[in-house]
Parts: C-alpha cells; sequence; structure tokens
C-alpha cells in the first residue's frame, strides 16, 4: 500500500503541475497570436487582433466568453503526467496516453468544427444513418477506436476487450454530458473518481493508484479557473478525463465491478437523451448544493 500512495501522490501532483503549466502557456501564447487573413494572392498574413484567442472562445450559459483552453491544458498536463508517474508498466502506460489524447484529440476537433444540427448519440447516429457525417459522429466513432485500442493493451482476451472499450468511450462520452456548467464535469469526476482511488490504494495497485490520480490532479488545478467561469473543459478536457478515469476502472476493478461501472454508464447515457441532467441537479437539493459550490450564483 506504501508504493501505491506514492505512485498515487507523484500521479496527482505530477497532472497538478503540468496542468497549471499547460494553461499558462496556451492561454499567454493564444493571448499573443496575431489574427491570420489572406490577401487576394492567397497568401496568408499576421493582421492583428485576437484571431486565435476568438478561436477558442465560446459563450457560457450566461451568454458570456469563456476560454476552451482548460480542455487541451488538461490533455497536455495529463498526457505528460501519465508518461512520467511512477508505477505504469509500458502497456498500461501507453493505454494511457492514448486513451487520453486520443479522446481529447477528438474532443477538440468537435470543439472548434462541430455543429449543434445534431445532438447526442441518437441524433448523431440517425445523422449518420441518412449519410450525413457529422463532427459528433466522427468523434463517437473515433473515441470508440481509441477506447478499444487502449482496452486491447490492458485486457484479457476479446470479450474483455470489447467490455473494457466500451466502458473507456462511455465514459469519455459520460464525462462531457456534465460539462455544462462551471465545475460540474470536475466534481462528478472527484466524487467518482476519488473512491477509485481509495480502493487502488487498499488493494496496493501501483498502476491503478497512478491511473486514477493522474487525471484527478490535473482536474483539480484546472477547477478554480472552470468555477471561476474563465475556463471549461469543453468537448477536448471532458471527453479525456472521462476516458482517463475509465481506464483507471477497468485496470483497478475485478469483473464484477467493471460490469458494474459499464452498466451505469450506459444507463445514464440512455437516460441522457430523454432527461436534462441540469433539471435534475437543480431539482434536488443535495444535487444542486453540490452543484453551486464555489460558483458564483446562478442567473
Amino acid at each position: 500500500m506504501a508504493r501505491a500512495l506514492l505512485c498515487a501522490l507523484a500521479g496527482a501532483a505530477l497532472g497538478a503541475v503540468a496542468a497549471r503549466a499547460a494553461y499558462s502557456a496556451f492561454t499567454s501564447r493564444v493571448a499573443e497570436a496575431p489574427e491570420k487573413t489572406a490577401t487576394p494572392s492567397g497568401e496568408v498574413v499576421a493582421a492583428g487582433g485576437l484571431g486565435a484567442a476568438a478561436t477558442w472562445t465560446r459563450s457560457n450559459h450566461r451568454g458570456e466568453p469563456i476560454t476552451l483552453l482548460e480542455g487541451p491544458a488538461f490533455v497536455a498536463g495529463a498526457g505528460a503526467a501519465a508518461a512520467l508517474a511512477p508505477g505504469l508498466d509500458p502497456r498500461v502506460r501507453l493505454a494511457a496516453l492514448l486513451a487520453g489524447a486520443g479522446s481529447g484529440a477528438l474532443g477538440a476537433y468537435d470543439d472548434l468544427y462541430g455543429s449543434t444540427s445534431s445532438k447526442g448519440f441518437k441524433g448523431h447516429l440517425s445523422a449518420l444513418a441518412k449519410g450525413e457525417v457529422t463532427s459528433g459522429a466522427v468523434k463517437i466513432l473515433g473515441i470508440g477506436a481509441t477506447g478499444l485500442a487502449a482496452a486491447a493493451l490492458v485486457s484479457r482476451g476479446p470479450l474483455d476487450t470489447l467490455a473494457n472499450g466500451a466502458t473507456i468511450a462511455g465514459a469519455a462520452n459520460l464525462a462531457n454530458l456534465f460539462d455544462l456548467r462551471p465545475g460540474r464535469a470536475i466534481k462528478v469526476a472527484l466524487l467518482t473518481g476519488g473512491p477509485l482511488l481509495a480502493a487502488s490504494l487498499l488493494r496496493g495497485s501501483p498502476a491503478g493508484a497512478a491511473l486514477a490520480a493522474v487525471p484527478l490532479g490535473a482536474a483539480a488545478a484546472l477547477l478554480p479557473d472552470d468555477l471561476g467561469e474563465r475556463a471549461m473543459l469543453g468537448d477536448a478536457g471532458a471527453n479525456a478525463l472521462g476516458a482517463l478515469l475509465g481506464l483507471a476502472a477497468v485496470t483497478t476493478l475485478g469483473r464484477p465491478g467493471r460490469l458494474a461501472v459499464l452498466g451505469t454508464v450506459a444507463v445514464l447515457t440512455a437516460a441522457s437523451e430523454k432527461v436534462s441532467f441540469t433539471k435534475v441537479i437543480a431539482g434536488n437539493p443535495v444535487l444542486h448544493r453540490i452543484d453551486m459550490l464555489g460558483r458564483r450564483p446562478a442567473p
């Protein structure tokens, strides 16, 4: 247990430091980047302004501008920590890099180029059935593929790979469904990842402890900016956060626990097609109090 605790502390610290450093670097670099424009001849030149910042800016639930750079910062920070954290054998380390970077890159693609014409699994898959390839469909299929690839590195046999891959991909999508209010996705991750980390420590699993601690440390370090409504995870950060916690779950838990996680992810994902998580949380006093903790008053 002592080694597992050291691996957890190292993973959390590395994730936190790397994520904060990445966020500071990204926001500074984007703020200083000149806007690009094309001349009549087609040559791209600098025109001044904040074009790069505008690319990564969206309106939040209040209609106020907010940066999406928290997401790439989380992906970079968690990736760096996963590459350096002790306690991970090469296959598990590669699985973490694949799950985090793969889902993060696909999420960033949807952040920058996605449309709102189709929403949810049903909407994107229905559009795909009609021959329309939406950015959401690309993300769903891509995260499914990266989830299976990551699972293949840590699973035993094809059935385990399929179940674990579905858990990783499903967790990536589910985390994104909570990223609708400041700090919510990170709070959900901390509340669900905390017991997973504790289970890894009790089992004396250095790999499980490091895998859970890395994304939790990176997310916790970015929480103040998320709660302060200066930044948000976006699809990039939320997808990567969920995928890494899903990987930690399938690596740490026994088969009954893994199946329970997969079932929970499936049920919540199906419910999200019919029910608004925001309305459910607002209607429950305990959940609402947790949701508002550290936030500005609701508009």
